[in-house]
């Protein structure tokens, strides 16, 4: 029983790191109606952002966190206007290939500048809790307060800013946002600027549960891909629970199966939802 709960805490804890860049890639997604596979490499550039503030500028992990949030989305805005809104006539394929090669493109200027040594944020080491037998790391509940705080005031921005409700508009009707005066390019850029940004603050929450290097957010692209899908393609909240049960059955899957299986998870759950549930747990039913 000890293993269970132990297994459903580190869920939670890790698939709610997962949850801010899931909410990033949704976020993308329900503006611009393409999966950006160029997530990954926000990720990476705002973990390196956010470590380079940390142990050359002495920041702590709050505030190397908003810096990996400007960073991402510069970088975000930058591909997007320089490169991929060009293909937008294409379609929406056609630019989530392009957005793979975004991400190469990212992952390869990081390991020219930085390398692919890993590296760890400047931060004391603490001992582990035990709370009923079961063991939980002091830095990853600060992990989770600050992934908590960046979601509450995602939720914050899109409920309750001019711009937050405008998102929404443009996301649920396109056309009839803009009889309302609403200019959909604009949206789009902010809309892109928030997800890139929060990719690159959750690469930062997923330095400080590790380490880092240029290839940090392809190796979690699967996991945030498998937790929009799960919630809803589009839905902010469900990318959020989608985040929160993959790391729960990522970590039980542990108790099962080796750990090199343990990606794998990611593709049954999508394969799953899918099947019996195409528009995902929180997506609104087929008509």
């Amino acid at each position: 029983m000890e293993a269970l709960l132990q297994a459903v805490v580190n869920g939670l804890l890790a698939g709610s790191l997962i949850a801010v860049p899931a909410v990033g890639f949704t976020a993308i997604f329900a503006i611009l109606r393409y999966p950006s596979f160029a997530i990954a490499g926000y990720v990476s550039v705002g973990a390196f952002a956010g470590w380079a503030a940390n142990t050359m500028l002495g920041f702590g992990a709050p505030l190397a966190v908003l810096v990996a949030f400007a960073a991402g989305a510069a970088a975000g805005l930058l591909c997007e206007l320089g490169a991929l809104r060009r293909l937008m006539p294409a379609g929406a394929l056609t630019v989530a290939i392009a957005s793979i090669a975004v991400n190469l493109i990212l992952e390869n200027i990081l390991r020219f500048f930085f390398g692919n040594d890993l590296r760890g944020f400047d931060l004391p080491i603490q001992p582990d809790l035990i709370i009923g037998g079961i063991f939980v790391g002091l830095q990853q509940i600060w992990n989770l307060v600050l992934a908590v705080a960046v979601v509450a005031a995602v939720f914050a921005f899109l409920m309750f800013t001019r711009f937050g409700r405008a998102m929404r508009a443009v996301a649920d009707n396109p056309d009839l946002a803009r009889l309302k005066g609403i200019d959909p390019a604009r949206i789009a850029a902010i809309a892109v600027a928030l997800g890139a940004g929060l990719a690159g603050a959750g690469g930062v929450l997923l330095g400080l549960d590790t380490s880092i290097d240029p290839m940090t957010g392809y190796r979690v692209l699967l996991s945030v891909f498998a937790a929009a899908v799960l919630g809803g393609l589009g839905s902010i909240p469900g990318a959020v629970a989608g985040a929160l049960a993959l790391g729960i059955a990522e970590e039980l899957a542990l108790l099962v199966v080796p750990a090199t299986y343990r990606t794998g998870v990611g593709f049954v759950a999508i394969l799953l939802i899918l099947t019996f549930r195409p528009r995902g747990l929180l997506g609104e039913r087929a008509a």
